[in-house]
């Protein structure tokens, strides 16, 4: 109970940090415009009334005007992270963990979880600047446009270490991973945090860029992956995905790598076979220890 109240009140306190960050920005935008519409025409000395410029500060133009620089600037950013940052992080991880392949399947978990927290995060944050916005503030300008300015302008208000809290939780239950209980995942919370910070920014372009969704045992696409220089080039199926594909909308923009290996897709029925048999007995355990529960 008392962990749901902290949990409230650090949404509350979110939601007023938004709210006063949004309104301190309105209030040096109307500060502006009145200081404009105090000053004389440069023209003429008569009297005249002065319609009011458009908000510099929520100009839904300027987001379309940077859409191209920053598209490019964060595509440039991904592939540092893939070529460098992950990396980096495979030599941390390899200090606890001998297995590559686990590695390399810790590392795109990461980036998977990262993008989908930081997707989360993006649309939690505009439903609190709209709301704010629509509450406070009237104008004839889209409120969606004005809403997507302010996010653009105001990207540090983005709560990473929130995300990566989230997803190291994520990480610690997945099954496809394991980590030795000495260490955790928030070891490579440098890397987790930067993934966030990018796919977040990815969210403000128009269209937007994502990842690309890869199963164990798909059929390897050429198109969207590499093979990894251990792969057997002639597999056709994906023995597990080392680095996801940045996509815009169903257009490839980097490629992700892949892991192909003949025998994937019966190493991947063998382990759903276990999976299988072994949680039929799970269950009767669980069971037979409820009943043991209730009898006692």
């Amino acid at each position: 109970m008392n962990l749901e109240r902290l949990n409230d009140y650090e949404e509350q306190l979110q939601t007023l940090k938004d709210e006063i960050a949004i309104l301190g920005a309105q209030k040096t935008v109307l500060q502006s415009r009145l200081a404009r519409s105090r000053s004389p025409s440069p023209r003429s000395g008569r009297s005249r009334s002065v319609s009011p410029l458009p908000m510099r500060s929520f100009s839904p133009g300027r987001a379309r005007l940077t859409n191209a620089s920053r598209h490019a600037r964060l595509v440039e950013r991904f592939r540092d992270i893939y070529a460098q940052d992950r990396l980096d992080a495979q030599t941390l991880l390899k200090s606890y963990v001998d297995d590559l392949e686990m590695v390399q399947r810790i590392i795109y978990v990461a980036v998977v979880e990262s993008f989908h927290a930081a997707k989360l995060a993006f649309r939690q944050f505009k439903m609190r600047v709209r709301k704010t916005m629509s509450l406070h503030y009237s104008v004839t300008e889209p409120l969606e446009d004005m809403v997507m300015d302010y996010i653009i302008r105001e990207e540090d208000l983005y709560d990473v270490q929130s995300s990566v809290n989230v997803i190291t939780r994520a990480m610690n239950i997945n099954p496809k991973i394991s980590f030795p209980p000495e260490v955790d995942f928030i070891l490579i919370s440098g890397l987790i945090r930067e993934l966030c910070r990018v796919a977040f920014s990815m969210q403000t372009l128009d269209p937007p860029l994502d990842i690309s969704f890869g199963t164990d045992g798909e059929l390897f696409s050429e198109y969207k992956y590499r093979r990894s220089f251990d792969s057997e080039f002639t597999a056709p199926l994906v023995a597990y995905h080392v680095w996801p594909a940045l996509m815009e909308e169903d257009s490839v923009i980097v490629k992700g790598e892949a892991v192909t290996r003949r025998g994937a897709l019966v190493r991947i029925v063998s382990e759903f076979k276990y999976k299988l048999l072994t949680r039929p007995m799970e269950s009767r355990q669980i069971g037979l220890h409820h009943r043991h529960l209730r009898l006692g």
